[in-house]
């Protein structure tokens, strides 16, 4: 396992294969986009010009892509991995993705003899860059062994939670939570602030007590209160998650009235916020009375 391929150079997969080639390894790298890949050359990534050309020589292929689909067609699309990459091979998918599509690609490459590791991750562009990001691991115990030096190299800790898939439905509830946080939050600080209390001295009270959450730690203070909204993650991006949390409690059959109404409150702020602002606005979104 030396040559590391990451397909998908954003602001996550960019991040990953710069720590990547710190932590010692080739490092190969291919982008839809065109010239993506060949400007991280001084980095000493070196670019590919095809999905297959970068499966077939790479030992772990990491893929940093928006949306499943999008995962099935690199894989399983014609010069896809499938199709390319050579047997042992171990494909760590870092994408937020819908569990049931991860199972079908892992069963589609388990057949070419290459392995599968779900690997979503929280940790944001700057955890990609500084390798400071969490990963939850759904995946054999041995391919997971197997890529543990790589992902070591890319991320400070890392949940094995079960087999394929585990790793997707572990980061859709994460996703999901902080959906729930972030409303829950934007409630608490109106009305506080409706009563006269300051909010950032409400949140800096709130993180002492029992009702801190990710909002309060990290959102509003990181992003929020300082009117920077510059978090890397796009409301389009969230939607698309919390839409797959609601998918996924569909999937059980669970009633779930808080995540449920929360899930509804992140597609109604699609008619005032655009999918392109960062996902910390929805703190501004109010329903028309």
């Amino acid at each position: 396992m030396k040559t590391v391929g990451v397909i998908g150079l954003g602001n996550m997969g960019r991040g990953m294969a710069r720590c990547a080639r710190r932590g010692g390894f080739r490092v190969l790298g291919f982008d839809a986009a065109s010239g993506v890949a060949e400007a991280l050359r001084e980095d000493g990534i070196e670019a590919c010009a095809s999905i297959a050309a970068i499966a077939s020589e790479a030992d772990v292929l990491i893929l940093s892509l928006p949306t499943s689909a999008i995962v099935e067609e690199v894989v399983l699309g014609q010069g896809g991995v499938a199709s390319s990459g050579k047997a042992g091979l171990i494909v760590v998918d870092t994408t937020t993705a819908d569990p049931n599509s991860t199972k079908k690609v892992a069963a589609a490459l388990a057949e070419c003899k290459i392995g599968f590791v779900d690997a979503p991750v929280s940790g944001g562009p700057k955890g990609a860059a500084t390798a400071t990001m969490t990963m939850v691991l759904g995946g054999s115990e041995a391919d997971v062994a197997a890529v543990e030096p790589i992902l070591a190299a890319i991320s400070a800790k890392r949940v094995h939670v079960g087999p394929v898939g585990a790793g997707h439905v572990t980061k859709i509830i994460n996703n999901m939570l902080t959906g729930v946080h972030l409303l829950a939050a934007s409630e608490a600080v109106r009305a506080a602030q409706g009563a006269g209390v300051d909010p950032e001295k409400l949140v800096e009270a709130l993180n002492g007590g029992s009702g801190r959450n990710s909002a309060t730690l990290t959102n509003y203070p990181t992003w929020i209160f300082n009117g920077k909204f510059d978090s890397g993650f796009t409301m389009k991006l969230m939607r698309k998650d919390v839409r797959l949390a609601m998918a996924l409690l569909d999937g059980q059959h669970e009633n779930a009235p808080i995540a449920r109404e929360a899930g509804r409150l992140w597609a109604a702020s699609e008619t005032s916020i655009g999918d392109a602002e960062d996902f910390n606005r929805i703190v501004q979104f109010t329903e028309s009375k």
